[in-house]
């Protein structure tokens, strides 16, 4: 017998095991309290693989794929199968690259292979055979040296290249049966886990891998298309692949060359571009349109975009006039209550819809209109003498959560309105198979502008962000294809920046922490990336509401 351990779950529940345990065979106690399998631990804070082994008393919960980290994981390891499956039915000589997020899944291309319809049930059955083979996920620390020989042996250079600028010695490499891959977080215990995904095809470039999310865990939704998105991360990918910048190394090498101003100028410029082109469709419009509309999820940079789009509509002969959804919240002692009882600030009725668009109405048909102000202080609307009349190239530019919400201006004629969607829609991933999430972005931006702008450390940004997913899932994600245009706000060089910002605010957060492993995981992703100084960035781009330094927030 070896020596007991006491292990505490989820804080009161305390059982002995013997050193050397895995978290496993731990974990199939405590599989009752859970829906789905379990496929991690977190030992005192730590998120760990089940294969590890019990060391030291703790305390220990487990993640199955309803939470987010759970996800992630379950996210992970999908692909990690899929990848196997390519090279079973395709051969190791044919690359496959998760290009992006797409719908509630991940859009992949086979390099310089055409995609079928008859190829994807291929791939979905060789997946289906490898999760019922119930491979073990197997971890190997191994050094960076090694690696690197090893995928310059197979000939994988995206990984030879990433793993040139990462400074640790040694290196998680996982494997399933035969083949080994390079992941910054946990895998899955075994294969049979992965019991529920769906591959769509989509077009002869590529399909989409989905899988349950966290708010429908039971399944895996069927994929919905999203044209206007999906094209504009087509073209930023095309873009990218014109400046020869695909994955974390590309950016890396242009940096260490320092040629990183060349491609911070590229970068505003195409941003700017599709500003440029919106003001002259709407200068060309047949349309007579008189209300602009602007909408994304937390931190797409919406403030930068509006006061960007004035000057350009107002290049082409406007007169624009911004008005703010904030000035028509219902008195506070009228206020919709979310479910722990607090005032909803996130929900269109919190909004007077109909003062605002009755104040809409009115300014379309010529007429002065007194627009109110909202006294946060007091909790109410004032009116303090803020006349507004249109003219004939007069046009009115709403920002905010609720914007593309057909509720939202109701009485106002389709033809008047031009809606557009806004997100930083990432095109630079870490290599062929490791993508980067849009929402990864956006929290990096939302954790330095916090800081800079609340006093909010990385723990408080953290914190909330389940909530504001909540708000953005309620709130805009269902109205994005109600947009006449996307606008893409990710800056192919934003990383880097944000790395040198946003890095010291993370290691900011206390290892006990609830927020630790996911500031953890962030710090690990920003290793990929080397450090750009933000001295280049022009004091009107989008980056710098975010960092600082902007000419719009003065």
């Amino acid at each position: 017998m070896g020596k007991k351990i006491k292990v505490t779950f989820q804080g009161n529940e305390i059982i002995e095991y013997e050193e050397g345990t895995t978290y496993k065979e731990i974990s199939e106690h405590f599989a009752h309290y859970y829906n789905y399998d379990i496929l991690a631990a977190k030992v005192d804070n730590d998120i760990v693989d089940l294969s590890d082994t019990l060391k030291k008393k703790c305390n220990i919960e487990f993640f199955d794929r309803s939470s987010e980290t759970g996800y992630a994981i379950y996210d992970r390891s999908a692909r990690f199968i899929l990848i196997l499956a390519v090279r079973r039915v395709l051969g190791e000589n044919v690359e496959i690259i998760a290009e992006h997020s797409q719908d509630l899944g991940v859009y992949f291309t086979l390099r310089d292979l055409k995609t079928t319809k008859d190829l994807v049930n291929k791939l979905y059955k060789e997946m289906q055979e490898i999760v019922k083979s119930d491979y073990l996920f197997t971890k190997h620390s191994v050094s960076r040296i090694d690696a690197i020989k090893y995928f310059k042996k197979k000939n994988k250079l995206d990984k030879v290249n990433v793993l040139k600028y990462i400074s640790n010695t040694y290196i998680n490499l996982y494997r399933i049966d035969d083949v080994y891959d390079y992941y910054f977080g946990k895998m899955a215990y075994s294969t049979s886990q992965i019991n529920d995904f769906k591959l769509t095809y989509v077009n002869d470039e590529g399909f989409v891998l989905s899988i349950p999310d966290v708010v429908n865990p039971q399944t895996t939704l069927d994929y919905v298309h999203h044209e206007k998105i999906f094209n504009k991360f087509s073209d930023y990918t095309k873009w990218g692949r014109i400046l020869e910048i695909e994955n974390a190394a590309d950016l890396n090498r242009v940096v260490s060359k320092a040629k990183i101003s060349e491609i911070i100028n590229l970068a505003e410029a195409h941003y700017d571009s599709q500003l440029a082109k919106i003001a002259n469709e709407i200068y060309n419009s047949k349309r007579k349109i008189k209300i602009v509309l602007i909408a994304g999820p937390s931190s797409s940079g919406k403030t930068t975009t509006s006061k960007k789009l004035d000057i350009y509509l107002r290049s082409r002969g406007f007169k624009t006039h911004p008005i703010g959804l904030d000035d028509y919240y219902t008195d506070l002692s009228k206020r919709v209550l979310d479910k722990d009882g607090k005032p909803d600030l996130e929900s269109v009725k919190a909004l007077d819809i109909e003062l605002f668009n009755q104040n809409l109405t009115d300014l379309l048909n010529g007429k002065k209109v007194n627009l109110p102000t909202y006294n946060f202080i007091l909790g109410k609307r004032e009116y303090n003498g803020n006349y507004l009349q249109l003219g004939e190239n007069d046009i009115i530019i709403v920002e905010g959560l609720h914007a593309l919400n057909d509720e939202l201006t109701k009485s106002i004629n389709k033809s008047q309105k031009y809606k557009i969607y806004i997100s930083p829609l990432v095109q630079i991933n870490i290599d062929n198979h490791n993508h980067i999430h849009t929402s990864d972005i956006r929290k990096l931006r939302r954790i330095v502008r916090d800081s800079k702008t609340r006093g909010n450390g990385a723990r408080e940004t953290l914190r909330l962000w389940a909530s504001i997913k909540a708000g953005e899932r309620n709130n805009i994600y269902k109205f994005q294809d109600n947009a006449d245009t996307v606008i893409n706000s990710a800056l192919i060089y934003e990383i880097g920046v944000l790395k040198t910002y946003v890095e010291p605010l993370l290691f900011n957060v206390n290892e006990d922490d609830p927020e630790y492993p996911e500031a953890l995981r962030l710090i690990n992703f920003l290793r990929n990336f080397l450090p750009i100084p933000s001295d280049d960035v022009p004091p009107d781009s989008v980056l710098r509401e975010f960092i600082g330094g902007s000419i719009f927030t003065k």
